[in-house]
């Protein structure tokens, strides 16, 4: 698969019941402007995920093509088991009184911050050295995963078991990590 395919499907499954999905859903049912809560998803996603990838990109011309291949892989397969533990629905405590776009545009970015897909966006970018490709499906993968509880909340959630979505991108880590340790 392609740094965007991958990129895309690696983000769109970690992010089901994600901390910053969950957010998403309290942003959209607080502020009640489900576009506006998705454009400020769209500019932190494209900060968060495009410094991520630049990063990865940078780390993975310092490292030696074995050893990132290790690493990588270690990475994808620790992110396997961390998808398994469910986060917390934290209440968004302050909106800063920004007004909805600047309000989830801050707090959607440090919500990313050290957040595993934040953290898989850097290794992709070190597995795949594109980060214009990487930054594109992982925004992607975000948006799709985002938009799903934006606009749909509630409704969707009742319907699809979070712990056989866990299960799902637990082996979709395994997957890849696989992957990258067989690859030439």
């Amino acid at each position: 698969m392609g740094p965007v395919l991958e990129s895309f499907l690696l983000v769109l499954a970690s992010e089901m019941g994600d901390k910053t999905q969950l957010l998403a859903l309290v942003l959209a049912t607080r502020f009640k402007k489900p576009w506006t809560v998705m454009t400020g998803i769209l500019i932190a996603t494209l900060l968060n995920h495009g410094l991520s990838t630049w990063l990865g990109t940078w780390i993975a011309q310092w490292i030696q093509p074995q050893t990132l291949k290790w690493i990588l892989s270690l990475i994808f397969f620790a992110f396997a088991f961390w998808i398994l533990i469910p986060d917390k629905d934290e209440e968004l405590k302050d909106s800063f009184g920004f007004g909805p776009l600047l309000t989830t545009t801050v707090v959607f970015f440090l919500a990313e911050m050290a957040d595993k897909t934040q953290l898989a966006t850097v290794a992709l970018g070190a597995k795949f050295s594109s980060p214009w490709a990487v930054t594109l499906g992982t925004t992607l993968g975000m948006l799709v995963a985002d938009a799903l509880v934006v606009f749909w909340g509630h409704r969707l959630l009742e319907k699809l078991s979070m712990k056989y979505i866990r299960y799902f991108a637990c082996l979709l880590f395994i997957v890849f990590g696989v992957g990258i340790l067989f690859a030439s």
